[in-house]
């Protein structure tokens, strides 16, 4: 059997990082994006040294909650990433020229271990992946290429987010993987609703800011996450 040596690359790349925290939402909707967003920002507010990656080729979004603008990798052995406001910030949305990435099966498994396997993260206390939605093949890949990764559950107080949230983590503690725990969003018990929070997209200080960020602060703080 031959192995990908991307593989044993992506290993490389990550041996430098702390916390590898996987951000997963089981249903479209539930903010996903932004807790992992408004999260890294955070940790990069408190000092820590702190990675983002999207991983959701087929819809990314972290380049528009954080405001991408002109920057762009530096080619230097690898992908260095640009800095965002104390955040190394590496997005599929830098190669897709604005467009829809068109991949399905093993083209976006190997498009993933590409992004994986090049990017040079060097030292930092937490790395977060904002997780392609649902539990199919692409998370789970992820899953097996990043084994160190904590799995953080992203649900609404809908009974359909709730349902697959309890399916998906059952199946994933079955894999011998770590789960962090859960965050409702839009909930009066968790993130609240917070109508200042897409006026902030692209604009990091002003959601740190929101309401929507202190919420995922104290919720940080209950999950030991600083």
């Amino acid at each position: 059997m031959q192995l990908d040596p991307k593989i044993s690359a992506v290993s490389r790349r990550l041996k430098n990082v702390g916390r590898i925290i996987a951000v997963s939402g089981f249903k479209g909707g539930v903010g996903k994006s932004s807790v992992a967003c408004v999260l890294a920002l955070l940790l990069a507010e408190r000092g820590l040294k702190t990675g983002l990656m999207d991983l959701d080729f087929n819809g990314a979004s972290c380049d528009v909650i954080l405001g991408l603008g002109q920057q762009f990798p530096q080619e230097i052995e690898g992908l260095d990433p640009p800095v965002i406001e104390g955040v190394k910030f590496m997005t599929p949305a830098f190669f897709a020229q604005n467009k829809a990435v068109n991949l399905r099966g093993p083209e976006m498994t190997n498009a993933v271990l590409e992004l994986l396997a090049v990017t040079r993260w060097q030292r930092l206390d937490y790395l977060i992946l904002d997780m392609p939605p649902g539990f199919a093949d692409t998370a789970l890949d992820i899953i097996r290429f990043v084994p160190r990764a904590e799995v953080l559950a992203v649900k609404t107080p809908s009974i359909l987010s709730k349902n697959l949230a309890a399916k998906a983590l059952q199946a994933l503690a079955g894999l011998n993987v770590k789960v962090l725990g859960g965050i409702e969003n839009m909930s009066a018990r968790g993130l609240r609703t917070d109508a200042a929070l897409e006026a902030a997209y692209g604009k990091p200080r002003e959601l740190l800011k929101t309401q929507f960020a202190q919420d995922l602060q104290s919720a940080a703080d209950a999950l030991k996450l600083a």
